[in-house]
């Protein structure tokens, strides 16, 4: 059993910027498949970020979200930078023990983490 631990979020105003971490556990977490998904009020989970051995991103957070891991401490990072007003929402780090074959799929991920609230203020 893999257990997700979120931290960061909070409120920034637009333009501004923020960074999420995911401390996983278990110790073969350099094979993780790891991806940030988020959901706003009324909609439905999407795809932010995923990476195992390379990133991806969803077309509307590329080039202003980065998201890196470190292995020696069971971590990914989710970095947010010129944020605006849609990207508030609830974001969750996932995790999958093995390659996902389509990342940006959430049914592929077995973890979860709590959710943090990311709120961005015009």
């Amino acid at each position: 059993q893999i257990q997700l631990v979120e931290s960061g979020g909070g409120l920034v105003q637009a333009g501004g910027s923020m960074r999420l971490s995911c401390a996983a556990s278990g110790r073969t977490f350099n094979n993780y498949h790891m991806a940030y998904f988020r959901q706003a009020p009324g909609k439905e989970r999407e795809f932010v970020a995923a990476i195992r051995w390379s990133e991806d991103y969803a077309e509307s957070v590329k080039g202003r979200f980065t998201i890196s891991r470190d292995n020696a401490k069971n971590t990914v990072y989710l970095q947010m930078n010129n944020l605006k007003p849609e990207d508030t929402a609830v974001y969750y780090c996932a995790a999958q023990t093995y390659l996902v074959p389509f990342p940006r799929s959430p049914i592929y991920y077995t973890y979860w983490g709590q959710g943090t609230q990311v709120t961005v203020s015009s």
